[in-house]
């Protein structure tokens, strides 16, 4: 026997008697893991990775009743004799409640459900009009949101177990963004009167609305405190040529003149869409400052700190976590921070489109979904349009071909033929949502290698034959305006079409300011080297989003060129394109060979032949 092998023979009895007991204890530890596993609430599908659910959107159709789970049921755990219930091993705030979410798909916006560790994105609402701003009630049984279904902007109530829909307000203006009082009894909410103000009214409807803001500036975006005495909201009561966006608090308790008091106080930042927490300490809202979008959380106890990027927040039942939004230019993504140290609970995902309002609260659906809440689950929406490509049998190497534009008014009224059926789709949607003809007539569509653009536009996304131009004289005349959006260093533009019927039936209030090119005309160098200012005051009446309509479309915003300040074609907010996730040389060469995209290289003129410089030192001349 080698030598090595007689120490296992020689181990004293002690050491046989720790081997025993170590065993007994690894053999104690897995029947607690078995029975931990066992006894766990099914809150997702057994056969789905727990990462696979957090960091990946789910579909938007309902999935089979016979393998979903839409709530976590604690109360109907599988029965295991004789051994107790241990507390589950993972918990995380993302398991708490229902998210609810307003997402615009195939041209409107819709309510869904979600849950990231249980249900995906379902879908709650369907038809061909938008439904906007949820709010989930305190006892987790109604859903009061906007919608524009009977013709203009009013509040309506959702029964979640019954898929039952009330309208609450029938109103000619505009009502939207209710949030709910503590006891259930009543909704703060938006509504445009002349400009923004916020209301009050009983849900059962025995009263009439009475005015809380009363002030001729926008006052919108209420949220009540969990204490039912407070109301914030935003405001741009400033005064002046500011005009920013700042979180206001209204104490209810106080007397009109001493009622209201600005929280933000940050003339350097824009606010939006505030939060209470669930225990009312706490108030989190947006913050945008130049291109940096930022969660801020304000506390009673006094102060207020950042707590990570984005910019619609929601606190999680316990207040332990806070989602929200994360705009980029041309999506929108979802995500969560830990409140405690601002760590990532819910990793980025995109969502399945904008997102037009967000909550999250405590409720469940029920299994199986009321019928009308299963029809709208089960819809399939139509896109828009569709793509008709004529033949290529006479184009060499495959290139592609280009589509005329009938009835269309631009220099080359062409298009490329992958992207003609959009854009003419989306020209017919137009009238019907503004009430004018605005891509009637086009600055440019298709421009040919042979007719340059302005200067620093060489490579642009017009030769390519993808992308159009609107039109800028509507500018100048007031029927469209242009509100800047900063992302990091880059500025991109949202565009608004003014609506030709301002009853409410068509577009909605604006909330922000748009810029003012003409300003950099006015004697300012400062205003002049800004390329212009954002206006004073927001405009009145009601507007068409056109940036999103496009989008609905597969059309998306450009940025503006770094010199646009200077350069009024290089902020090319009138630009859309779509490129197919091709670079623009790879769009270029669709439709033209590689020799013609050569740049001729410059040929230098001849010149003397230089004098060689004498390389030896020489005295410098002294001064007379």
């Amino acid at each position: 026997m080698p030598e090595e092998a007689e120490p296992e023979f020689s181990q004293p009895t002690d050491r046989k008697i720790s081997l025993t007991s170590r065993s007994t204890i690894l053999l104690a530890v897995g029947l607690l893991s078995l029975v931990s596993l066992v006894s766990r609430p099914f809150s997702r599908q057994p056969d789905q990775a727990l990462g696979a659910q957090v960091s990946t959107p789910s579909p938007t159709s309902l999935p089979p009743t016979s393998t979903r789970t839409v709530a976590p049921s604690p109360t109907n755990p599988p029965a295991v004799p004789a051994l107790p219930t241990p507390t589950p091993f993972f918990q995380t705030p993302l398991s708490q409640g229902m998210i609810f979410l307003a997402i615009d798909e195939a041209g409107y916006s819709h309510l869904f459900a979600y849950q990231p560790l249980s249900l995906p994105f379902t879908r709650l609402t369907y038809g061909p009009w938008d439904d906007i701003t949820p709010a989930l009630s305190p006892d987790g049984e109604r859903l009061a949101f906007a919608s524009n279904r009977d013709g203009q902007w009013d509040l309506y109530i959702l029964e979640l177990h019954t898929g039952q829909v009330a309208r609450l307000t029938d109103t000619p203006q505009y009502d939207a963004a209710p949030s709910w009082s503590p006891d259930g009894l009543y909704l703060a909410y938006e509504t445009y009167q002349d400009n923004l103000e916020v209301m009050i009214r009983p849900v059962n409807g025995e009263q009439p609305p009475v005015s809380l803001s009363e002030h001729p500036a926008a006052d919108f975006s209420p949220t009540w405190s969990p204490d039912g005495r407070k109301i914030a909201f935003i405001s741009t009561r400033n005064g002046g040529r500011s005009g920013e966006r700042e979180v206001w608090l209204a104490d209810l308790d106080k007397i009109e003149d001493q009622r209201f008091r600005n929280l933000s106080q940050d003339l350097q930042a824009d606010e939006a869409y505030p939060d209470w927490s669930p225990d009312g300490r706490r108030l989190a809202w947006a913050s945008q400052t130049g291109g940096l979008h930022q969660i801020v959380v304000w506390e009673q106890a006094g102060g207020s700190r950042l707590a990570g990027g984005g910019d619609r927040p929601v606190w999680s039942p316990d207040g332990s976590s806070l989602l929200t939004t994360l705009l980029e230019p041309n999506r929108t993504l979802l995500t969560a921070y830990k409140t405690s140290d601002a760590l990532l609970d819910l990793p980025p995902l995109i969502a399945p489109g904008v997102v037009g309002g967000l909550d999250w609260g405590k409720a469940d659906l029920p299994e199986p979904l009321p019928e009308p809440l299963a029809q709208s689950a089960r819809a399939e929406p139509e896109r828009p349009w569709q793509p008709a490509f004529t033949t290529l049998d006479d184009i060499p190497n495959g290139r592609q071909r280009l589509a005329s534009l009938a009835g269309g008014h631009a220099p080359y009224p062409a298009l490329h033929d992958q992207v003609d059926e959009a854009f003419i789709a989306l020209r017919d949607k137009a009238p019907q949502a503004a009430g004018w003809d605005f891509l009637g007539s086009l600055e440019n569509a298709y421009v040919p290698l042979t007719a340059p653009l302005s200067p620093g536009m060489g490579q642009d996304w017009l030769y390519t034959g993808r992308a159009f131009a609107f039109n800028t004289l509507p500018v100048t005349a007031g029927w469209v305006v242009v509100a800047p959006e900063q992302f990091g260093i880059e500025t991109y533009w949202r565009v608004y079409l003014r609506a030709r019927y301002q009853d409410g039936t068509q577009g909605h209030p604006l909330f922000t300011r748009p810029w003012d090119f003409d300003a950099r005309y006015a004697n300012n160098p400062t205003l002049y080297e800004h390329g212009g200012d954002l206006t004073g005051e927001i405009p009145p009446g009601y507007w068409v989003d056109f940036t999103a309509l496009a989008a609905a479309y597969g059309w998306e915003r450009l940025p503006a060129l770094p010199d646009w300040r200077s350069a009024y074609p290089a902020a090319r907010f009138n630009e859309f394109v779509m490129d197919g996730g091709l670079s623009w040389q790879a769009a270029m060469l669709e439709l033209y060979p590689p020799e013609a995209l050569l740049t001729p290289t410059a040929v230098l003129p001849p010149t003397m032949t230089p004098t060689r410089t004498p390389s030896w030192p020489r005295a410098t001349p002294a001064p007379p």
